[in-house]
Parts: structure tokens; C-alpha cells; sequence
């Protein structure tokens, strides 16, 4: 058979809910004196409290020569048909003698609606919520916010018969969010977010899984240093996040990504330890490095890139070597020259003995190539015609043959 207690959790959470916005709902719950809330688009009577029944009341506005159009006086109180943003404003009623009778504040605007929530957790034993409006209601806003445990042991039901209900608790220094503590890592809950304004309130119901909405804060701590002597590396260690309790069986994995400051594609690698040295880094271009977290068994969601550190691999020896000779070598011949100012005549460098050189090789070079086709040429002659003697001789022999035996005997 199965348990009404689930069922009668919900029933309580509504009748909650809704009893406050019951009583949020009369404008003195919301500590402000003299003010009457109307909803956008409806008609709005204002009652001139102090007037004597029957007696002729006269109306004002405020700042205004006239009361907003279509208004009426009925039996001493103000009708305000279809009122409107505009319509808002101060009013007085005043009797025959002009003397104050009434004043109200009337403040106009709309009916809550569902919030848009969103959960989060930063750690395994706590997750908090966000929340914001769906609708621009004009008015003062004021939130419920409770939670119910979905899957029960049996021995919490016995000890919590309302389910294992209870607050999630609001902090005044962050706005729009609530926090449950003490939650446990394996279980789900439902979350109800109640926005409740003196018009009315309206509730959004979100069901929560600890596995699926976990996400770590950034690593913190992150320091790149180059490795002497090691120009294509870099040594980077950091830090569980402080909100993260260290505890053997919650572990964090990490992801390293980096690149050189003139590149735009990164390098990612992914690693279980607090440090990791990069073997391919480019010497002497500065790095940009950034770190982030994830739950060991890849529950929930990689946390946010944590803040960039930046570090030069130190340059290669040989390469510097290199650089220093070629520097040394361009400051000798820059000395070793009295002045750079350009010479108006060509320089001609070549010499006449070496152009002769050239086209004797040349010539020779051609002879042989037409020798070695010669020869080549003579050689195939020859071979044709040997092949074609070798064809000849066993016909003639036939013929020899034949005449022999047509003698006669």
C-alpha cells in the first residue's frame, strides 16, 4: 500500500504558502500605512474612511486639476475604472467645507508570476538557489522558500510524519537566493519558491538532485613558474577550492588548459594531482594559464575557469648562443665598414676567367652526350641486323634441302 504521507507533505507546503500570502496580502502586512494596492487593468474603489454615511464628499488628486477619466463617486467612495500605471497617485477626500476627511496612497500594479529558479551546488553537503521574477509586478515582493526531502527511509518517516520538510534559508547579504544545509549528496528534494506580493502569490515547485547540480568553484591558488634548463616547460600547481571539504571519499579531478598569448586555440589536459608540468610549451613566449574542477566520479558540472596566471618558459642555450654570435657578427661588420652610404655605379663581381671556365664545361659536357648517343645508336643497328641474318638462315637451308632431293638419283 502506499504511503499518504508524500501526498499530505505537498497539501502542507501549499497551505503554507498560501496562508501567508493571505495575510501579505492586506496592506497593513506590509508595514506601510495609507497605502491601497489595486491591480493593473481592473476597477479600484478608494473609501473615504471618516465620512459620515450619506454626506456629500468631494475627491482630489494630488499634483492633478482633475480626477483620471471615467472616475465616479459612489455612495462617498471613488471608482476608477480599468485602472492603469498612470492612474496611481495620492488621493483626499474632503467634505462639504473642503476639510480633510481621507487620504490614501494608491499603488497599481500586477500579480506574481512563476519565478524562474535555478539550484546549484558548490560542495557535497549544502546547494543553494537562485530565483527571479517572471513578471515586472511594480510592487513590493516578498519570497517563501521551503524544501521537502522526496526519498525517505523508513525511520524518517517515523520521526517526520511531514515529510522531512523545512526552510531554505535566506540570506539578506545575497538577495533572490536560499540556502540548504546539511543536505545529503544521494538524495533528491523539492524545492518550493513562493513570490507573494499584496495582490497575490504564485509558487514554482523545482525537484533537485545533489549529483546533478553539483559544481565545484574554481581552483584557487594557481602559480605557473618556468623549470631551469627546461625550455619547452612550465610547472603549475594549485588549490582545492576553499568552499570544497576535504574528505577522502569526495575527491575533485582537474582540467588544465594553456596557450602561448599570441595563440588563440588552447591546449587542454586532465589530471587527478594539484600540480602538472607542461612539456610542450614554446621557449621564451609568454603563457596564459587557467585551471578548473570536477567531482572525481563526474557527477554534476566542470566548475568555471579559474583566474588566468601567466608565466615565459626560459629560452633554449643553443638558440640564445646562436642569437649572441649572430649579434656579434653583425656589430664586427658594421664596424669593420666606415660608412653605408650607397654607391651610385654597379658592382660587378665577375670574372672573365670564370665565364670561359663555364662554357668549355659546357661544350665538353655536350660532346659526351653526343658520343654516348652515338655509340648507343650503333649499338641497336648492329643488334637489328645480326637478328635479321639469324631469321635468314634456316630458310635458305630448306631450299638446299628441297632442291637435293628433287635431283635425279
Amino acid at each position: 500500500m502506499r504511503s499518504p504521507i508524500p501526498g499530505l507533505g505537498r497539501v502542507m507546503v501549499f497551505l503554507a504558502a498560501a496562508l501567508a500570502s493571505a495575510s501579505l496580502a492586506v496592506p497593513e502586512g506590509w508595514g506601510e500605512e495609507g497605502v491601497q494596492y489595486g491591480q493593473v487593468g481592473t476597477d479600484v474603489t478608494l473609501s473615504c474612511t471618516g465620512a459620515h454615511a450619506g454626506s456629500p464628499v468631494q475627491w482630489r488628486r494630488a499634483g492633478a486639476v482633475a480626477l483620471p477619466e471615467g472616475s465616479a463617486i459612489q455612495q462617498g467612495a471613488l471608482v476608477l475604472p480599468r485602472a492603469s500605471l498612470a492612474t496611481a497617485g495620492t488621493y483626499s477626500c474632503h467634505d462639504e467645507d473642503s476639510g480633510l476627511l481621507h487620504a490614501v496612497s494608491l499603488r497599481l500594479g500586477y500579480l506574481p508570476g512563476v519565478p524562474f529558479v535555478s539550484c546549484r551546488a558548490s560542495d557535497y553537503e549544502n546547494f543553494s538557489c537562485s530565483w527571479t521574477s517572471s513578471v515586472e509586478t511594480f510592487l513590493p515582493t516578498r519570497y517563501i522558500t521551503t524544501y521537502r526531502k522526496k526519498s525517505l527511509t523508513g525511520e524518517e518517516k517515523r520521526r517526520n510524519k511531514n515529510g522531512h520538510m523545512g526552510p531554505c534559508l535566506q540570506d539578506l547579504s545575497r538577495p533572490g537566493t536560499c540556502t540548504v544545509h546539511g543536505s545529503e549528496f544521494w538524495s533528491s528534494y523539492r524545492l518550493n519558491i513562493t513570490e507573494v506580493n499584496p495582490l497575490g502569490s504564485s509558487f514554482r515547485l523545482l525537484d533537485v538532485t545533489m549529483q546533478a547540480i553539483i559544481k565545484p568553484d574554481p581552483p584557487e591558488g594557481l602559480v605557473v613558474e618556468p623549470i631551469p634548463l627546461a625550455p619547452r616547460r612550465l610547472h603549475v600547481s594549485w588549490k582545492y577550492p576553499s568552499s570544497w571539504p576535504k574528505e577522502p571519499h569526495f575527491q575533485l579531478r582537474f582540467r588544465l588548459q594553456y596557450r602561448p598569448i599570441i595563440h588563440r586555440s588552447w591546449s587542454v589536459v586532465e589530471t587527478v594531482n594539484l600540480s602538472e608540468v607542461i612539456t610542450d610549451a614554446f621557449a621564451g613566449l609568454e603563457h596564459v594559464v587557467q585551471v578548473s574542477a570536477k567531482d572525481f566520479l563526474d557527477a554534476g558540472n566542470w566548475s568555471e575557469w579559474s583566474a588566468e596566471a601567466r608565466a615565459t618558459p626560459v629560452r633554449d642555450p643553443a638558440t640564445m648562443a646562436s642569437e649572441e654570435t649572430t649579434t656579434d657578427a653583425s656589430l664586427e661588420s658594421l664596424a669593420e665598414e666606415p660608412s653605408q652610404a650607397p654607391n651610385p655605379e654597379p658592382i660587378d663581381r665577375s670574372d672573365p676567367l670564370e665565364k670561359v671556365a663555364i662554357l668549355v664545361s659546357l661544350g665538353i659536357f655536350a660532346f659526351f652526350i653526343l658520343a654516348a648517343v652515338l655509340v648507343i645508336t650503333i649499338l641497336i643497328w648492329l643488334r637489328v641486323r645480326k637478328h635479321s641474318k639469324d631469321e635468314t638462315k634456316p630458310h635458305n637451308f630448306l631450299v638446299a634441302a628441297t632442291h637435293l632431293k628433287a635431283l635425279p638419283s
